[in-house]
């Protein structure tokens, strides 16, 4: 398994422009949202206890994350805790309500990270690695934090692995890589 220095640096690799960086601040909760509703069916009562997939998937995925890092583990668990918590009443919609919720954030937050990648000039992560699709919400975590000057060793260590960020001049001829 991977380290989280690697993981977060593998996805780094695809997100050095600022600009991209910032859509996944909007676009990456939008997305993990928009599953998290999706799969908030079906629901089953254990006491008061209500499982659903959606809880299922969550706490599957908080253990990978604590397996990487214990301290992004328990922000990740709680940040998903909270999201199904927040999607619970999801379940008791009606279908045409609860998909279109699900598939309307899921859309408009794949369209942001889209447009983000566009001034990035390189294609999603998960395109190469589908662990991406699981590390981009880590990465976005993480990024927060170091804008908020927490963890600088693991963005040190990111930034000497793959370079600092910037913004791309969208006016300069671009190479294809």
């Amino acid at each position: 398994m991977l380290t989280l220095t690697q993981h977060l640096s593998q996805y780094a690799a695809y997100h050095r422009d600022r600009r991209n960086i910032a859509t996944h601040f909007v676009g990456i909760p939008m997305i993990v949202f928009a599953v998290i509703v999706l799969l908030s069916r079906p629901a089953w009562s254990l006491g008061v206890l209500t499982v659903t997939p959606a809880l299922l998937v969550s706490l599957v995925t908080t253990v990978f994350y604590l397996k990487l890092d214990l301290r992004y583990g328990l922000v990740m668990g709680i940040l998903l805790a909270l999201g199904v918590e927040v999607a619970a009443p999801f379940h008791s919609v009606s279908t045409t309500e609860w998909l279109s919720w699900g598939l309307g954030l899921f859309f408009v937050g794949w369209v942001i990270q889209f447009i983000g990648h566009y001034y990035e000039g390189k294609k999603p992560a998960f395109v190469d690695d589908l662990i991406g699709l699981v590390i981009g919400p880590l990465f976005v975590v993480a990024e927060l934090g170091f804008i908020l000057k927490m963890r600088r060793e693991i963005e040190h260590a990111i930034t000497h692995n793959v370079g600092p960020t910037y913004i791309r001049d969208l006016s300069a001829p671009q190479s294809q890589s």
